[in-house]
């Protein structure tokens, strides 16, 4: 550093300028800062005594540069050349560096009407630990380009279902839409960004939410940040002010306490630039300048197709979430919003809505559909009970309609009944079920004792016959022979 830089920086500093300001204002390192204001004898460099084969074109290389600011190291050479020098071209360009006057950039003060734009932007803060691994924790900025009035949340991502909420969280805030928002050339705003006659394209997304919104969006020009002044400001004074020496945590703690910043400091200091209190400006003037609000916003959503895996759960953002069995394997519309996953079907009818999980390698499961499968699977069981024992013979439907009207636990009497044609084949069971129905014995224990009892006569004596009331009605019964009794009477006449 030179004498002058060291007196200019403390010039600043006795100005009350911080070592960050007095860097940035002269665009040094804040040790070189530091250094000049502790007094170190390194502060101040002696300039360099060793001479140069250019000094001779020193008056005519200051000319030119003069003439022509912008004239580059490899043309000086080629000139220098035809004058005699025979020096390289890295010591010329060298030289011209240190004769080349420093240019520091101008940039005109942009000035608004009320109600005519807003500034937006995305800041970066830092990640916080969440089950599963970590997310990195943004935030949202939009300041009103007159009033410089502010408005930011915290967020736990960039894309456009939290790009869309915030606007319209920002825009609840103001009471009012501004007639344009200017934007940079992030993926959810710029699809492409402008460069030479060529215009930005907008990602269709947000221009259709700023078509129903009612404003207009005016991407800025690529490395030009100096375009959104406002909001890059506003983006290191909520970085200093707010965040700076908090903790990291979860944008449902940190909002509520951003909000208060916002109404009671942010938009209650007195403006460096303007020197007027932000939320004056904007409730004196601009408010009512600002579009109103629509009656109904626009959905706050990114939509997109996906597909259900076999056990009825669709991969969103490193978590699984649930929807109906029924379209399991089958592919269902996500519209994923910044607190919710919601799912439906080719007819837009509602499947499922889960509330959004910022952990990883989670399930979130609606209880419902895990139940409608159980229960779907269970009918689908007894519908194939059912079937199986009608087939038991031709009794099977009148026995079955006699113990669901007798028995409460009827089904559970299926199942033993079923198990008893594995043992002892379908001829027997059948049999028993039209003996059973024939006596009006509806029970599962009847027919395993009549079973069991018919096994044992089988064993012993070859066949079991049971009477039935159609073979009563069969039965021959003999004439008696009366004769008998005649001749026992006669016979009793004769001994009197």
């Amino acid at each position: 550093m030179t004498t002058a830089e060291v007196q200019k920086i403390r010039e600043l500093h006795n100005a009350g300028f911080s070592m960050r300001g007095i860097a940035m204002e002269l665009r040094i390192h804040r040790r070189k800062v530091k250094c000049a204001l502790a007094d170190c004898p390194e502060a101040v460099k002696k300039p360099k005594t060793s001479s140069s084969k250019l000094d001779s074109h020193r008056g005519w290389l200051l000319a030119r540069l003069e003439q022509y600011p912008n004239m580059n190291a490899h043309t000086l050479y080629n000139q220098l050349r035809e004058r005699g020098f025979e020096g390289s071209y890295s010591m010329t360009r060298k030289y011209v560096a240190m004769l080349r006057p420093a240019s520091r950039p101008a940039y005109r003060t942009l000035s608004f009407a009320l109600g005519e734009a807003a500034q937006v932007d995305w800041g970066e803060w830092r990640s916080i630990d969440v089950r599963g691994g970590s997310r990195r924790v943004s935030f949202f900025i939009m300041v009103l380009c007159h009033s410089r009035m502010l408005y930011a949340e915290m967020v736990f991502g960039e894309s456009m279902e939290f790009w869309l909420q915030a606007h319209l969280n920002a825009f609840d805030f103001f009471g009012g839409i501004p007639e344009r928002v200017i934007v940079d050339n992030c993926k959810t705003a710029v699809v492409r960004p402008s460069k030479y006659s060529r215009e930005a394209v907008i990602n269709p997304a947000y221009q259709e939410f700023a078509n129903r919104c009612g404003f207009s969006v005016t991407a800025c020009a690529p490395y030009h940040p100096e375009s959104k002044g406002r909001v890059e400001n506003a983006v290191g004074y909520v970085k200093t002010s707010f965040l700076a020496g908090r903790e990291p945590s979860t944008p449902e703690v940190l909002n509520p306490l951003l909000r208060q910043w916002l109404e009671e400091t942010a938009n209650r200091r007195r403006h460096g630039t303007t020197g007027l209190v932000p939320a004056e400006v904007y409730a004196r003037e601009e408010h009512r300048e600002m579009k109103p609000l629509p009656l109904t916003f626009p959905p706050c959503c990114s939509a997109r197709v996906v597909a259900a895996d076999s056990r009825f759960r669709v991969h969103v953002c490193a978590n699984k979430y649930s929807v109906p069995s029924k379209v399991a394997s089958k592919k269902v519309k996500l519209e994923l919003y910044a607190d919710r996953v919601v799912f439906k079907d080719e007819n837009e009818a509602l499947l499922a809505d889960h509330r959004r999980c910022f952990d990883f390698n989670q399930e979130i499961v609606d209880p419902e559909h895990d139940r409608a499968f159980v229960m779907a699977s269970k009918s689908a069981s007894e519908r194939t009970i059912m079937t199986k024992f009608l087939t038991l013979g031709s009794a099977s439907r009148k026995f079955l309609d006699g113990l669901r009207e007798k028995v409460p636990n009827w089904k559970e009497h299926v199942r033993q009944i079923l198990a008893l044609e594995q043992i002892h084949g379908r001829e027997p069971v059948a049999r028993a079920l039209e003996d059973s129905a024939s006596y009006h014995a509806f029970s599962a224990s009847y027919i395993h004792n009549m079973l069991d009892l018919q096994k044992r006569h089988e064993s012993c004596t070859g066949t079991l016959h049971v009477t039935r009331r159609e073979d009563l009605l069969e039965l021959e019964v003999e004439t008696p022979d009366m004769a008998l009794y005649e001749r026992k009477e006669g016979n009793a006449h004769e001994t009197v």
